[in-house]
Order: C-alpha cells, then structure tokens, then sequence
C-alpha cells in the first residue's frame, strides 16, 4: 500500500514490499514505477524488504515546479537518508537507476554508514552536463531525436504515452518490447498528482523529476574510491543515454566493484533482464 511520508519537509509517496524483519533494500528511481511491482514482489518473496518511492515532482510525491526546482540533488540524498530514519531502518542496501544513481552513489559518500551494499543501474560517475573527456556521451543519434521531438499536448494522455513510448524505443535497446513500454508509461502517467501544473506535473512524471535543471553541487566522480559499500554495477549493453563505458567506468573506480553487462538491453531493467538481475542482487544483498 503506498503511503505518503513527511521527510525534509516534503511528503514523499513510498510503498513497501515483504516483512520489515527481511533485509532491507531501498530502491531509487525517478518515480518508484522504476521499480515494477512484479519485480519488488519478486523480491519480497526471497527474503527482501523492499522500498520504493517518488522523488520529489514525480508520482504523488509533493508536486512544485519540475522546470525550476527549489532544491538540489544533494537534498534528494538527504530525501532518501531522511527516508531511512521514517521508516526506523538504521541501513538498507541501496540500488540506484538513471539518474537515481547520482543519488545513490552520493547516499554511499556522504552517508556511509547508512549503505550495507550498493548497486548502480545504467549510471554514470558524472552529474548532468557534458560528458568527462574519458566517457561516452548521449549517443549522437539520440540527442538528434530529442532535438527534433514533434509537438505533445500535455494535456492529452495518448499525445502523451505515444511520445514516451517513441522515446522509449530509441533508448530499449535491439530486445524492446513495446507493450511492455508502453504498459508501465501509462501507469506511470496515471500516477501524475494533478497540483504541479498539468503541463509541469505531467512533464515530471513522464520524464522523472528534470535533472538538468537541479544544482547538482560539486563533482563526485574523483571520491568514488572512497565508497566502502560492496557495488554492483548493472550495466544495459545497448544503453544509448548512458552508454555501458560509463558503467565500466564506475566499476573500476569503485574499489571491489563487480560489473554485469545485460545483452541487448538500453536504459532501465526489462522483465526478461529479471532472470539475470534478481539473482545478482540476492547474491549482492546476501
């Protein structure tokens, strides 16, 4: 049952998985729809107490002004720490995708001893803004996409679901399924709290809360040997947003880190990647 919780003087819309007496994994996304709930009752099933939530202008988490945030990533770390304290958990592992594992990666910085493990899902080591000179950029052809989108009446649901599974499909990967794709955006869409704005609030919930628009604060990447939680990087082969050498950049600058790379797979965690990825984790998070 999802339920809204005061953190940070915000309210963020949380649901959770399994027995409070399992080990707790908290799971970052953009909406907590990241996280597909026949993937968190997987997990629930094999022993995890899992945690996903909304960021902040995502979902039904409280809804201002995605374009023009108020707040920095580093109050999102702050979110998902003051998260942990409302939910009584001392430490969870900590699984981080897209741009949830900036949050994530700075959750295990800055709050060290709340992190028993750490996993990192199509990520890069770096905030938004241009790639560093070693990392593969957004692939040209997709940045050429995003330049040329076609008109979206925000207002209008399948103008809406039609222009994100378009997205979708550019980012997929050569094993994209479609109705898939298009399933969870509608779900996702469906969630949009109206009180953002319809042309704001349906933005964020559709796209997750506008990274390129957050004070991102300082660099990072330079005190990644510095992580102490053991990290799994999880990496899709055919990611164009986040192309794979930044996962394998992540994995060799982390100390200890392993790297899973899931054939012909883009951006996010497909079903059919459950079989390699659920096993991983429990492995992981054991």
């Amino acid at each position: 049952m999802e339920k809204l919780i005061s953190v940070n003087g915000v309210e963020l819309c949380t649901e959770t998985f399994g027995g409070a007496d399992d080990a707790p994994v908290l799971l970052i996304g953009n909406t907590m729809l990241t996280w597909p709930d026949a993937l968190c009752e997987r997990l629930a099933a094999l022993r995890r107490f899992v945690v996903r939530y909304d960021l902040r202008d995502t979902g039904r988490s409280t809804a201002a002004d995605p374009e023009s945030p108020a707040y920095t990533l580093r109050d999102l770390v702050a979110d998902a720490a003051g998260l942990l304290d409302a939910l009584g958990l001392e430490r969870a592992h900590v699984a981080g995708a897209g741009p949830g594992g900036w949050i994530a990666q700075l959750l295990a910085l800055d709050h060290p001893e709340r992190v028993l493990t750490l996993t990192l899902v199509g990520t890069r080591p770096t905030a938004p803004g241009p790639a560093d000179p070693d990392l593969p950029d957004h692939a040209p052809e997709l940045m050429e996409h995003y330049m040329s989108l076609p008109q979206v009446d925000w207002t209008d649901r399948a103008s809406i679901v039609a222009f994100q599974v378009e997205n979708a499909r550019r980012t997929g990967g050569r094993d994209f399924d479609e109705d898939e794709a298009r399933a969870g955006i509608e779900r996702v869409h469906d969630r949009t709290r109206p009180d953002g704005g319809t042309g704001a609030a349906h933005r964020a919930d559709q796209m997750g809360t506008v990274f390129a628009a957050l004070d991102c604060g300082a660099r990072w990447r330079e005190r990644l040997p510095e992580i102490t939680a053991p990290t799994l990087v999880v990496h899709g082969e055919d990611d164009p947003f986040f192309p794979p050498g930044n996962g394998r950049a992540l994995a060799a600058e982390i100390p200890g880190a392993e790297l899973l790379v899931l054939p012909r797979t883009g951006s996010g965690l497909p079903r059919r990647t459950w079989d390699a990825f659920v096993p991983a984790l429990l492995r992981h998070t054991s």
